[in-house]
């Protein structure tokens, strides 16, 4: 399994279209070939942090999935929207094992 653990920071006035963004962008990444978890996690003490939970079953379909329209839309919708550069952190998911 391959895991994406992706931090980001929003600017506060545009929290809630963060939020619509990442639904749509949720809703179509669970939907891809291979991808077994996409959460959207919002930080109890912090509004305006969040991360964001990928998991695929391989590195291939979770670099698919940076290919896909909806991504792409994501990715530019919400660019101007973040107060610093996000950080995705790849990992080897060992468990639940996956098999292919």
């Amino acid at each position: 399994m391959h895991v994406t653990i992706v931090h980001v920071c929003v600017k506060a006035d545009y929290v809630n279209e963060f939020i619509k963004a990442c639904q749509v962008n949720h809703e179509r990444s669970v939907q891809e070939l291979g991808n077994m978890r996409f959460d959207v996690l919002q930080c109890a003490d912090d509004p305006t942090r969040f991360v964001l939970y990928e998991a695929y079953q391989s590195r291939q379909q979770a670099i698919a999935h940076k290919a896909t329209g909806h991504y792409l839309t994501w990715r530019a919708t919400v660019a101007d929207w973040m107060s610093k550069a996000r950080v995705g952190v790849d990992y080897n998911g060992l468990y639940p094992k996956v098999t292919e």
